[in-house]
């Protein structure tokens, strides 16, 4: 028997997405829409048979993060993944909070969903990688959630972070350069411009600076 999917969301063209990718298998099945929390729970109390329920965050009359923590409190045993384009701390850690199984932004490929559905009814918590990653620092640092920062204003790059995050550990240019099979010079150059980005003068204030900013 195909997974039985209910989605919900108020974006019309969004949701017809939604069920187009889901359409390339028959292993699922979508058997119930709502554009808002309230219609969700309405529905739910005619059929709540279902195994998982697709859930965006931003929808009118009541949200997602709201109607995960009914849904859980009433069918415990339906999954919930999120399914939406929110991926700052404060979404994350109220989803995860209400109960949420997983965690999708909607960007994801038909194939990756698939995947991610199949997963989260097996148990797992399925998450987009970049969620997987904030989730794990929420977990390191509980006060992310209170934060009030905005990251994007400090773009770094992925390499960037890495070498600030062997300067966290007290590394030297050597030592950093060995660890990430580049010369020297190039970490140099590297820590030159974290400087520049992050207006500071030393790695004592980069690394404090980018702990202050949840950049590390």
């Amino acid at each position: 028997m195909p997974i039985q999917i209910a989605i919900a969301e108020d974006n019309i063209f969004l949701l017809q997405n939604i069920k187009e990718k889901l359409s390339f298998f028959d292993d699922l099945q979508v058997v119930t829409i709502a554009t808002n929390g309230k219609e969700l729970m309405e529905k739910l109390e005619g059929n709540f048979h279902l195994d998982l329920i697709l859930m965006d965050i931003e929808m009118p009359i009541m949200n997602g993060i709201e109607a995960t923590a009914n849904v859980k409190k009433k069918y415990p045993q339906i999954k919930i993944v999120m399914l939406t384009v929110l991926d700052d701390y404060d979404s994350i850690f109220k989803a995860i909070q209400a109960g949420a199984n997983g965690y999708l932004l909607k960007e994801i490929n038909a194939s990756d969903l698939h995947k991610s559905i199949l997963e989260t009814i097996d148990g797992g918590a399925a998450m987009t990688p970049v969620i997987a990653q904030k989730a794990l620092q929420l977990l390191r640092n509980p006060n992310l959630k209170k934060a009030n920062f905005n990251q994007e204003e400090i773009k770094l790059t992925k390499r960037e972070v890495e070498i600030l995050e062997q300067l966290s550990h007290g590394l030297s240019n050597t030592k950093i350069a060995t660890n990430l099979n580049r010369s020297p010079k190039t970490v140099r150059n590297h820590i030159e411009r974290i400087y520049k980005k992050l207006q500071v003068h030393s790695k004592l204030e980069a690394v404090q600076k980018a702990r202050n900013n949840f950049i590390i």
